[in-house]
């Protein structure tokens, strides 16, 4: 019996060391390689240099270059409209007729009048002519030539009283054609056939509003004022209009003027363009986004404007380091336009940036980059997981 006990004992004490030499063991091993993370897919483009046109962007109304209400000078019935609502006119174009023949019969009348004035002076200067030779023989006294003399002056007095009349009776036949004053466009008729027309009539019979070529009364920050103001005398400045989404173009024209006094109240400028308005894309009254082509930097450095992120400190992008982790870079933006951003601080032309899956990335961060195919499902699916709440 007490030799089984000290058996059992001896293998307990084997047992037991063997299990200790097994877990010194292990302790002494090396621990289980990890496997290294993978990097994160990204998309990324190169930053380009390359000449930039440099804008100031502002909101306009477009106006009239001319808006000309057509009234009548004199009263009568109007007999005829010979303008269709809206049409383009010229200038000179009749646009309707007041009966004439009240006007006609005046101008008749002064030519008559004229006419017999005329004849009664051909008489007194005949009598003039035969009585001043019988004076010089003694046959006719100084009295009578003297009155005759008066009356071919009053004669001749009233014949040309009598042309100015005419004239005058010409000029109000003459307005009874109401014409185009100008190039345009006709609004709305403000009275119909058949009504009499007035002078005082206060909207007259249609508004003729020129829109080739057409203005744009737009405002800037007054800051701006200085730069505008050299670059006017360099030469004209271009100024483009656009719709209000701003992704038509509707029109490139010139700065006119900038207005001579800043609104202090709201610290802008307004300033004025012409544009041509070939296409009759530019109408009175429309408020359209205005660009101003300040200058073109020769060598500036874009990106994508998804590129820029924002943080506490800025604007910031992530740029790819050689060894592919990425680094975060303050960046200084100058302008976003169509979708790039003008970089004038914090790259460097031929860098690449991150311009897709930001979110994934830290500092140090290594990125594996995607192209063709699979760049653009992962735009796309960015796209999709920030349109979702």
């Amino acid at each position: 019996m007490r030799k089984g006990l000290l058996g059992l004992v001896a293998v307990l004490l084997i047992g037991g060391a063997a299990a200790g030499v097994i877990l010194w063991r292990q302790s002494k091993a090396e621990p289980p390689k990890q496997a290294p993370p993978q990097p994160t897919p990204v998309v990324a483009a190169t930053v380009n240099a390359h000449p930039v046109p440099i804008y100031l962007r502002g909101v306009g109304t477009v106006i009239a270059f001319n808006n000309v209400v057509v009234r009548s000078q004199i009263t009568g019935p109007l007999i005829k409209v010979s303008f269709r609502q809206g049409q383009a006119v010229h200038k000179g174009d009749v646009l309707a007729e007041i009966d004439p023949r009240p006007y006609q019969a005046q101008l008749d009348q002064a030519i008559a009048n004229k006419a017999r004035d005329q004849a009664q002076l051909v008489n007194a200067q005949a009598n003039l002519g035969r009585y001043v030779p019988l004076q010089a023989k003694g046959f006719a006294t100084g009295q009578l030539v003297d009155t005759q003399k008066a009356q071919v002056a009053q004669l001749e007095a009233a014949v040309k009283s009598d042309q100015a009349v005419i004239e005058n009776a010409q000029v109000n036949l003459g307005y009874t054609r109401l014409t185009a004053p100008i190039d345009g466009v006709t609004g709305i008729r403000q009275i119909d056939e058949g009504n009499i027309i007035h002078p005082t009539d206060t909207n007259g019979l249609v508004d003729v509003t020129q829109i080739q070529p057409i203005s744009l009364i737009f405002t800037l920050p007054e800051t701006n004022f200085p730069e505008i103001q050299q670059q006017m005398t360099k030469g004209p400045i271009q100024v483009f209009a656009f719709s209000q989404d701003d992704k038509s173009q509707l029109d490139a024209g010139e700065l006119l003027l900038i207005d001579n006094q800043i609104n202090q109240t709201t610290g802008t400028i307004r300033l004025r363009a012409t544009f041509p308005n070939a296409k009759h894309l530019l109408w009175p009254g429309e408020l359209v986004n205005a660009r101003l082509l300040l200058r073109t930097e020769p060598a500036g450095l874009t990106i994508a404007a998804g590129a820029v992120q924002q943080g506490p400190a800025g604007s910031y992008v992530y740029v790819i380091l050689p060894d592919q982790s990425v680094q975060v870079r303050p960046v200084h933006v100058a302008q976003i336009s169509q979708g790039q951003a003008l970089i004038d601080s914090g790259l460097t032309a031929g860098e690449t940036i991150v311009v897709d899956g930001q979110y994934k990335l830290q500092p140090g961060t290594h990125v594996a980059i995607l192209h063709g195919k699979a760049a653009q499902e992962a735009d796309l699916q960015s796209a999709v997981e920030q349109a979702i709440p």
